[in-house]
């Protein structure tokens, strides 16, 4: 990232403003001022692009962010931070200067006062002409949240708040998160199973409706074609639900 350099030249300034540039200058002015006892506050000497500080502003917020994200469970996983750092690795390709300066800035933003919520408006103020790089960090968001194993709710609820700020469409999220959250409940509601009950309880109730479903068995009974088509449907339903459930649980 060319503007990282130059910031540590002095060139690119904290003109971020907001919670932002709050973080900007305590990793930077630390950074760059290692031997002095309080961080000195860089400013924009004119020779920053638009394109730069654009990277300084995605690169401050994406890590700021996802600090956030992180915490909301109470804790930063081990799985969550490597997660993370795969992120720097593969995605933006960082070196390791700038790997070290992500660190920081995410380190930075776990205790800082501003919530998820204001990072969040003020990477859309930035990037609200370009959804598919708003699209892209909510992916991140749910890849990072799902680490280590599970979307806990409160992680899903900073997500969802960064949707509606950064006004993605509710289906489009949808489409995100199911490449790395299976929705297994809405089969369970099919079968009419709970999550909790055992694998012996899930599969009686599945011959169960397999029985009273089943296209013979409505066959036989001479019901309207209305009907019919209905119990056809649901039939589908039923095999496509027990089928996500038996590889859910490997049963």
């Amino acid at each position: 990232m060319s503007w990282l350099g130059k910031a540590i030249g002095g060139t690119v300034g904290f003109a971020l403003g907001g919670p932002l540039g709050a973080v900007a200058g305590a990793v930077f002015g630390h950074m760059f001022d290692g031997n002095e006892e309080k961080p000195r506050m860089i400013t924009d000497h004119g020779g920053s692009s638009s394109g730069e500080r654009q990277q300084m502003a995605f690169f401050v917020a994406a890590f700021s962010m996802l600090a956030k994200l992180s915490k909301a469970d109470g804790r930063v996983s081990e799985a969550e931070m490597n997660a993370v750092r795969q992120f720097m690795a593969r995605e933006l390709n960082l070196n390791a200067q700038s790997r070290q300066a992500a660190e920081q800035i995410f380190q930075t933003a776990l205790d800082t006062p501003q919530s998820f919520e204001d990072y969040a408006a003020q990477f859309y103020q930035h990037f609200s002409a370009q959804p598919q790089l708003l699209e892209f960090m909510v992916d991140i968001f749910l890849r990072v949240s799902v680490a280590d194993g599970v979307l806990q709710d409160a992680e899903e609820r900073l997500i969802l708040s960064a949707v509606r700020i950064f006004r993605i469409n509710e289906s489009d999220y949808q489409k995100i998160k199911f490449q790395y959250v299976k929705d297994t409940e809405k089969y369970y509601a099919t079968l009419g199973c709970n999550s909790s009950d055992s694998d012996e309880a899930i599969k009686k109730q599945y011959r169960k409706l397999v029985r009273d479903y089943h296209p013979d068995t409505i066959a036989s009974k001479g019901l309207p074609d209305e009907f019919v088509k209905f119990a056809n449907d649901k039939f589908r339903q039923i095999q496509e639900a027990y089928d996500a459930v038996r590889e859910e649980r490997g049963i």
